[in-house]
């Protein structure tokens, strides 16, 4: 059936009629409403499912425009995806959103270079504009695709979390990045402007290229980065779905792409800004590695694995090991920490991604309930990038029914620490580690954390007394030697550790969710 054929067949108007446009004008305005939804907690469930049915709509106008709305193919192709989807919807944990955000900016960008590649080698007849945005839709595809992969490794520690740098690292990233955008520019020019042999070669040449950059980009950016990674991945993928709609001449896939990546970059910029980091410090692994803590010391890096948590483990907040004491006895700190609760009438919890590993949420809200029944004033601390992904605390304690009124962001709470009773710390450690603010040359330096050692008193449930992911030791760890009387630490699994404290103060029983 020729193309002409199957538009009187569909009723469909030529390829980017003014009816198309219309359409893809609602459809652009629904997502932008949708994002504006999902900024207030209250209107973010609807601003979700408005998202999701704007991108539905969009796939039917595109099918109808283009008057393939008959493919049989492309509706099995469609009912594979969605069943991929549902089964990620129902066995994904809330632990592992954070690779599987990255894997899921992964398949946007695979799907990118699919469409650049097929947008070369299916034309003989475009014009110069469309074989070179088809060249840079593979080249952005394909970096975003393995990045995105690497990063979901780490997350999902499949891969070391640590930064990995290569022999001549800087040179192999440029000389990827230039021959994946170099044959980008070649392919404007004979011979490899028309569908041939020599076009297949450099295209396998650029995709292995591109791919290669996504993963010399990623593998130097360690664990406690993530956040700031996965957020420009998110933006490149919408980057490369955009440059891929110029290639195919599909103007909604160019405003949807382009709403993407430009949300992805404003939420990269901000997070850069609230850690004091410039992003190709982060990307050339600067803020993990330095002089002062460019490896893990040997009892970090080669501990052994006891996946305590659900099968998940890491070497940062709430790293594995054997099970660690406190570096002086405390006097009593069961009761200790009682007292504090009791009298203490203005609390503030601290939530770090030792929280996610120990799937301590539910403990969390028992916590916030306990301390509300008993007439205390109590706000959440969120660190811009505590956790793995932007946001990672806030779903978490979302998940379990925690008022999001009650999450306050760094800069609106950290004056109140000093004016709080009590701070309670469930697995942070580099988040509110004062050394950033004193310890030059070290990979935290600078950065803007979390006054906690500025509260009257503090208890950390932290598993043990090792540095976090940046390798610098935290002073508060110290207090707890000198001053007892004000910093108390709970070494364990978190989950553990604050349930035997509620189970001793008489609070309700938590409700798990696993």
């Amino acid at each position: 059936m020729t193309m002409n054929n199957a538009l009187a067949l569909v009723g469909a108007p030529a390829p980017n009629s003014l009816l198309y446009y219309a359409v893809s004008v609602v459809l652009v305005i629904l997502v932008l409403v949708g994002l504006n939804m999902l900024s207030r907690v209250q209107t973010a469930v609807r601003g979700n499912l408005l998202g999701a049915l704007a991108m539905a709509l969009a796939i039917v106008a595109t099918l109808w425009n283009f008057g393939i709305l008959s493919a049989v193919e492309l509706y099995a192709a469609m009912l594979v995806g969605s069943l991929f989807g549902v089964i990620i919807w129902r066995k994904t944990q809330m632990i592992r959103m954070p690779q599987t955000v990255a894997l899921l900016n992964g398949l946007g960008g695979m799907a990118s270079m699919l469409a650049g590649a097929l947008a070369l080698t299916g034309h003989a007849d475009n014009n110069a504009f469309a074989q070179f945005t088809a060249g840079l839709a593979i080249a952005v595809g394909g970096a975003t695709f393995f990045g995105s992969l690497i990063a979901a490794g780490k997350l999902h520690q499949i891969l070391d979390q640590h930064p990995k740098v290569l022999p001549a690292h800087s040179v192999w990233v440029g000389l990827s990045l230039l021959v994946s955008l170099g044959a980008a520019l070649a392919y404007v020019f004979p011979p490899f402007s028309s569908p041939g042999g020599a076009q297949t070669v450099l295209l396998i040449v650029q995709i292995v290229a591109a791919n290669l950059f996504g993963y010399l980009l990623a593998v130097r950016v360690g664990g406690a980065d993530m956040p700031i990674t996965i957020s420009l991945l998110n933006s490149l993928s919408g980057v490369a779905g955009a440059i891929a709609g110029l290639a195919i001449s599909d103007l909604l896939l160019v405003a949807i792409g382009a709403i993407v990546g430009a949300s992805g970059l404003l939420l990269t910029q901000i997070m850069c800004r609230a850690m004091n980091r410039h992003l190709m410090d982060i990307l050339l692994g600067n803020t993990s590695v330095s002089t002062a803590a460019a490896t893990p010391t040997e009892t970090e890096s080669e501990k052994p694995d006891d996946s305590a948590c659900a099968g998940e483990t890491d070497t940062s907040e709430t790293t594995r090991g054997d099970r660690p004491t406190l570096a002086a006895p405390v006097a009593d700190p069961e009761n200790t920490f009682a007292d504090w609760v009791e009298n203490a009438q203005r609390v503030i919890l601290v939530p770090g991604y030792g929280m996610a590993l120990s799937q301590a949420q539910a403990q969390v809200k028992r916590l916030l309930d306990y301390l509300e029944k008993s007439g205390k004033t109590v706000d959440f601390a969120i660190h811009p990038v505590a956790g793995r992904m932007p946001g990672h605390m806030n779903v978490l304690l979302a998940e379990v029914d925690v008022d999001y009124e009650k999450l306050r962001e760094m800069k609106d709470i950290n004056d109140d620490f000093a004016s709080a009773d009590l701070t309670v710390v469930i697995g942070a450690n580099d988040v509110m580690n004062p050394a950033a603010n004193t310890a030059e040359g070290t990979p935290i330096y600078g950065m803007p954390v979390l006054n906690v050692g500025d509260c009257a008193h503090v208890a950390i449930f932290n598993f043990d007394l090792k540095p976090g992911y940046a390798g610098v030791e935290n002073p508060l760890y110290a207090r707890a030697e000198t001053e007892p009387e004000r910093v108390l630490i709970f070494p364990g699994d978190a989950k553990e550790t604050l349930a035997a404290r509620l189970d001793a103060l008489g609070a309700p029983p938590a409700i798990e969710l696993f």
